[in-house]
């Protein structure tokens, strides 16, 4: 089972390994005191290292690095996420058919019975 909020983070990090805490929190939609507490997870995990680097003078930045098996991690993660959207994907196109069938048969009852078929109601 992927835990969204480990998959979302490993997604941006891949992606942009210098992004800051407060970025991965806008981006996420997760809080940054949850932002903190997942990446510390993430590296107990083995699954990033943090690295420490000065951005200036008076700031200090840092840089995730995903690990092998954090990748490695990733990837399944990936895999069995997009199973579950495609299975999601498919479940709602089955339900729009259904519905599109039935307003069909309902719009054709409305027209037998000599009734005027309003989209609003």
């Amino acid at each position: 089972m992927v835990n969204e909020d480990d998959f979302k983070l490993l997604r941006l990090i891949e992606s942009s390994p210098e992004i800051s805490q407060r970025e991965i929190s806008k981006k996420s939609g997760l809080s940054l005191g949850k932002v903190n507490y997942c990446l510390k997870s993430l590296a107990n995990k083995g699954w990033i290292k943090i690295k420490r680097f000065s951005k200036s003078e008076h700031k200090i930045g840092y840089i995730y690095v995903m690990t092998p098996e954090g990748l490695k991690t990733k990837s399944l993660m990936t895999i069995d996420f997009l199973g579950r959207k495609l299975a999601e994907y498919e479940a709602l196109q089955d339900e729009i058919t259904s519905l599109k069938n039935e307003l069909e048969v309902t719009k054709a009852s409305v027209k037998q019975m000599d009734l005027k078929f309003d989209n609003g109601h």
